[in-house]
């Protein structure tokens, strides 16, 4: 049954001048938010998909909130729960809504890749493309983020929080898709130019691999290349520019350390390792962890200054990052919400408006939005 929430609650709360180009404005759009983990505009539209890791698929628009029924039915459990929201790319016509979540499997749990039609306040024809696997018994580093690019789906996954520092590490086995990218057809099929399809004893999906726990995916504007940001185990966390069959190195090489005590459990990269090397690394140490949520590029005409620079939520310190990024490389510029308090889980860019919209982390999460201050 369609359940209307909470109404509209919009207030201007502060003029902040951030340490590189515009003033801007912050407005809450909507508060009351149960631990609110994706937002994704609807193509067309002036609505918003937002999820709950409860469950909940909502519709957000300038009137107020809706929760749409039909939504999978999820297991939550630790991280897990209802995760990432994307419209499909021919979402006008076809009104699919692609979706990843934590359900049942043997043994445990695992991430499920899966689509349902919009129909009015309902979702409908739920599908379900893919399930990682193998189930994994533990409640953490489900990922996940989806994207599309060149006509395919892409899902990021996490390790789930094997603690097995060595090579017989998941993410390193391409038997399992945790801690892997994959890619598949809109329809779930998995292309035959997949990077290990046919290899003996690989998952044909996986297109990258050697991830930790991803959290955040978006596709450069300009390159159309994808680019992720994933979980260190403190300090460490790196932003990747994903390449077809790639291993990443997880967790034989690492910029982070150990939580208890700091050690360093693996040497750093280097040239010549054999792994990709993030383009972009936090550094080493519990108070140093940066754990990215959500990112994308701002490609919007109401902040001229911040045109090709990469947004990046940070959840432990509370900040929204904006970075310059040239040739494949980024640079810190500006923290952006910075003593506001906030959890950043999720930020898009308004397709119309080019306004920041910021989805905060917890049981009274917010959709807020950045506009100019003038």
């Amino acid at each position: 049954m369609t359940r209307h929430l909470a109404p509209l609650f919009a207030a201007s709360l502060a003029f902040v001048s951030p340490a590189f180009g515009q003033d801007y404005t912050v407005e809450v759009l909507q508060d009351n938010l149960d631990r609110p983990w994706a937002l994704a505009f609807l193509p067309g539209t002036n609505r918003i998909a937002l999820t709950q890791r409860g469950g909940d698929v909502l519709l957000w628009h300038p009137d107020g909130l809706v929760e749409l029924s039909g939504a999978p039915d999820v297991v939550v459990n630790g991280q897990g729960g209802l995760l990432d929201i994307a419209p499909a790319p021919d979402f006008t016509d076809s009104g699919w809504l692609y979706m990843t979540w934590t359900g049942a499997a043997e043994p445990g749990t695992t991430t499920h890749l899966g689509r349902a039609r919009l129909d009015g306040m309902a979702l409908r024809d739920l599908q379900v493309l893919h399930a990682v696997s193998p189930g994994v018994d533990s409640g953490a580093h489900f990922g996940s983020r989806i994207a599309f690019a060149d006509g395919y789906v892409f899902a990021g996954f996490g390790d789930r929080g094997f603690k097995n520092f060595g090579p017989d590490h998941i993410a390193q086995n391409l038997s399992s898709e945790n801690g892997s990218v994959i890619r598949l057809t809109l329809d779930g099929d998995i292309p035959a130019d997949n990077p290990f399809v046919g290899q003996a004893g690989a998952a044909g999906a996986i297109w990258s691999y050697g991830h930790r726990n991803i959290q955040a995916m978006t596709v450069h504007p300009g390159t159309g290349a994808l680019w992720l940001a994933e979980h260190g185990e403190a300090g460490g966390d790196e932003v990747n520019i994903v390449q077809r069959g790639g291993n990443y190195g997880w967790p034989l090489v690492s910029h982070g350390v150990t939580y208890r005590g700091g050690d360093e459990f693996a040497p750093p990269h280097s040239p010549g390792d054999g792994f990709v090397a993030p383009v972009f690394h936090w550094p080493a140490g519990r108070s140093d962890h940066n754990p990215p949520s959500g990112m994308a590029f701002y490609d919007g005409a109401a902040f001229p200054d911040w045109d090709g620079h990469l947004l990046i939520g940070n959840l432990l310190h509370r900040y929204l990052g904006l970075y310059s990024e040239e040739n494949g490389q980024i640079t810190p510029v500006a923290r952006l919400l910075e003593g506001e308090g906030w959890r950043i889980r999720d930020v898009v860019v308004g397709p119309d408006d080019g306004f920041i919209y910021v989805l905060t982390d917890g049981e009274d999460g917010k959709l807020i939005r950045l506009r100019p201050a003038s």
